[in-house]
């Protein structure tokens, strides 16, 4: 796929994503490619590539002879996924604190300084997509590929819960002082507090899709760090 293709496949499949999650794609309708081509101006072929991306998410099922049917997803659910989450991203962190190289410290440094001027105009695109590199710097920074790839795949399948936190008012500079925390203690070679701002950013961005959402989950006993 060019990489034009993926780009317009990947804008559809968000723009898919935030219909279903904020209700307007309602659990249990069918997903018409006709419909879906025509509302989003575009052709089939896109649409497709976009529901077998949206697919992996869990957001939508498809089914033999039904097509692409809007998912219901529980609280439950998305709280299993969440603390999963969590503790893979917060082991991440601390291995990057153990095992990032000087260039890696200095990369991702760079990237989080920029991402101050992104917060400061609001450039929720922009920032959108650092963040997801700044992730994946964590990722790549544990040097063990068995435990990115993980990683990478269950953040692929909570990235649209992850993107619509950003909808929340004041929630970008919010994030942003989260990450702060945890660049710190990474280019400081902080594992202990690498981890523990990790895990505690990663329950704040739930906490912050849940109220986005309207979601009345109920807590499960986990250790959270504060």
């Amino acid at each position: 796929m060019s990489d034009d293709r993926q780009t317009r496949t990947e804008k559809l499949a968000s723009e898919i994503a935030d219909a279903i999650l904020d209700g307007t794609l309602a659990p249990g309708s069918r997903l018409d490619e006709h419909m879906l081509a025509a509302r989003y101006g575009t052709s089939r072929t896109p649409v497709r590539e976009a529901l077998r991306q949206l697919a992996t998410t869990g957001l939508i099922d498809l089914r033999p002879r039904r097509g692409a049917i809007v998912a219901e997803v529980t609280s439950g659910e998305l709280e299993m996924l969440f603390v999963a989450m969590g503790e893979l991203e917060a082991t991440c962190a601390r291995l990057s604190a153990m095992s990032m190289t000087p260039i890696e410290r200095r990369r991702l440094g760079a990237l989080y300084d920029s991402m101050g001027e992104m917060v400061a105009q609001d450039d929720v695109p922009a920032y959108t997509s650092a963040n997801t590199t700044l992730h994946a710097m964590f990722y790549a920074g544990t040097h063990n590929p068995v435990l990115a790839e993980m990683t990478a795949g269950l953040r692929r399948r909570l990235g649209p819960f992850r993107r619509a936190q950003f909808r929340a008012p004041g929630r970008l500079m919010l994030s942003h002082a989260e990450h702060g925390a945890v660049v710190r203690a990474v280019l400081a070679g902080d594992a202990t507090a690498a981890h523990a701002a990790m895990l505690h950013h990663v329950s704040l961005v739930e906490d912050a899709f849940e109220q986005l959402a309207g979601t009345a989950m109920e807590p499960t006993p986990r250790a959270r760090a504060g």
